[in-house]
């Protein structure tokens, strides 16, 4: 196995000395900042395959050596080893002396001389030992052979067991390591890219808009007149970025308010409600008077069509007295009032009164964060009838709480929307934005509590002209200095959806 370590600056050139060393398929052992260098240790990928599989040569594939206990001998055996085992060690018996001295030059005779000379002494008569197989002779697998003096061997150290289960592990974690390691680096990378990014955006966008206003005075002019009103700033910026060159500051606010008239889409007149008829849920927030224009209209429609050809429905069973305000209306206008709970009781009321001109829905008011608004879009979407939405906007609301409640009451798709509370608000640019921006028909505009006096078509020239006579006061109004600022956290415009379908013209 063959490591190799590789230092850089940085953990990309690291990487890429790794890459052009070992190849694409290199494994990462390790990667840590070293005194300030990166450092990373590398494994070719043929050496992590070979240790997966060793070859027959090495000692690992070898066969573990086959020792033997002397317990484990034959009887017969076991007591001529355990002597000739004890005189190699030296500490058995010692030998029977000769009665007769021997002679210097016999004791410096070789063993094989004394082999060899003639039996002339009698040696004194032993006790018959036990016969075993010779020695010399290749002993039998059941039968190991004996230790001796000559043949003893000094004892091998037993090959340390090689687990190919922990190696695998081991190296798999060393991977799973590195790979998180690598992972982790390239996304706190990728982080700080955001981050510069969107710091030399912002910073280029100041600039931009410094030069902007330095060289065109009357953009900034617009710019702060489209605030002062209530339009957000991203519309804002982007309808001043498209205005035509060589306008002084009164021709570009012209030119401001005739695009935005014409992405402000109106009901030409009520005939597409009151003559044509159908099923009509109004939908909202709490307390943004659906019950109110709910009672405003209805009575528009028996003063057209007559109380028989009208049907009241209430799903507001939560609100104290909810259901009873409609009921006194419906009294009133002589037309009944029908109470339902689920979608199986809306269900069985439109079929009963499929036979009406007009069926007006009054649902019950929450807030545009509640789960329930999924439920309840669901219920009367799945009613079985055509039910067209009409989406109650409230204009004292800001503009970012407008389109959360737009996009939580959309579902499939709105028929409409109403304007209410117009008498209470202090600016309409709000809701003005947010009908460009989502697209939405505007049929009616509610200014006050009377029924049905307080309820108007909706007239595009006289909202927007509204929305820039009443502007907000003094301490609302932006200076020149205020405006890069403002302007630089925009971002890039273009990645909004909601600008995309704005017509300039």
């Amino acid at each position: 196995m063959n490591v190799k370590k590789f230092t850089a600056p940085t953990s990309r050139e690291a990487l890429r000395k790794v890459r052009d060393a070992l190849g694409p398929d290199a494994v990462i052992l390790s990667n840590r900042p070293v005194d300030g260098v990166v450092e990373i240790l590398a494994l070719d990928n043929d050496d992590v395959a070979s240790l997966s599989s060793p070859s027959p040569e090495s000692e690992m594939a070898a066969p573990r050596p086959q020792l033997h206990h002397m317990d484990d001998l034959p009887p017969a055996a076991a007591p001529a080893v355990r002597t000739l085992h004890a005189a190699g060690r030296g500490d058995g018996p010692a030998p029977r002396a000769y009665d007769a001295p021997v002679a210097s030059a016999d004791r410096a005779r070789s063993f094989s001389d004394i082999q060899a000379e003639p039996a002339m002494r009698a040696p004194a008569p032993r006790p018959a030992m036990p016969s075993f197989p010779d020695l010399d002779e290749p002993a039998p697998q059941s039968i190991p052979s004996p230790h001796t003096y000559a043949n003893r061997r000094a004892p091998q150290p037993e090959a340390p067991s090689f687990d190919m289960a922990a190696m695998t592990a081991m190296m798999s974690a060393a991977i799973a390591q590195a790979k998180e390691s690598a992972a982790a680096e390239m996304q706190g990378m990728m982080s700080e890219l955001r981050a510069m990014r969107g710091m030399m955006e912002t910073q280029l966008s100041e600039l931009s808009w410094g030069s902007t206003q330095q060289r065109e005075p009357q953009k900034a002019a617009v710019l702060r007149e489209m605030l002062a009103a209530g339009f957000s700033a991203t519309l804002s910026r982007y309808l001043v970025d498209k205005l035509p060159a060589g306008k002084d500051a009164a021709e570009s606010l012209r030119w401001i308010k005739t695009v935005l008239a014409r992405n402000i889409t109106t009901m030409a007149d009520e005939d597409a409600i009151l003559d044509r008829g159908g099923v009509f849920a109004l939908v909202g927030p709490t307390g943004v008077g659906k019950t109110t224009t709910t009672a405003k209209l209805a009575a528009r429609c028996v003063m057209r069509h007559g109380p028989e050809k009208l049907a009241l429905i209430t799903t507001d069973a939560y609100r104290i007295g909810g259901h009873e305000q409609l009921r006194i209306y419906g009294k009133i206008l002589g037309v009944m009032v029908h109470s339902v709970k689920d979608e199986a009781d809306l269900r069985i009321a439109l079929k009963e009164l499929r036979n009406k001109h007009t069926v007006l829905i009054d649902t019950i008011g929450m807030s545009q964060r509640d789960q329930m608004v999924t439920e309840q879009v669901a219920m009367l979407t799945e009613s079985g009838a055509n039910v067209q939405r009409l989406l109650c906007l409230n204009a004292t609301s800001t503009n970012e709480t407008l389109n959360e409640v737009v996009r939580a009451y959309q579902g499939t798709g709105l028929a409409g929307c109403i304007m209410t509370k117009l008498d209470e608000a202090a600016s309409i640019g709000n809701v003005l934005d947010v009908l460009v921006r989502q697209k939405l028909n505007l049929y009616y505009i509610s200014n006050g509590q009377r029924v049905p006096e307080d309820l108007h078509l909706a007239d595009r020239a006289m909202l927007i002209d509204r929305a820039f006579r009443n502007k907000r006061d003094a301490a609302a109004q932006f200076n020149d200095a205020d405006l890069p600022l403002m302007m630089s956290g925009l971002g890039n415009l273009n990645n909004d959806r909601s600008l995309r379908e704005v017509y300039v013209g």
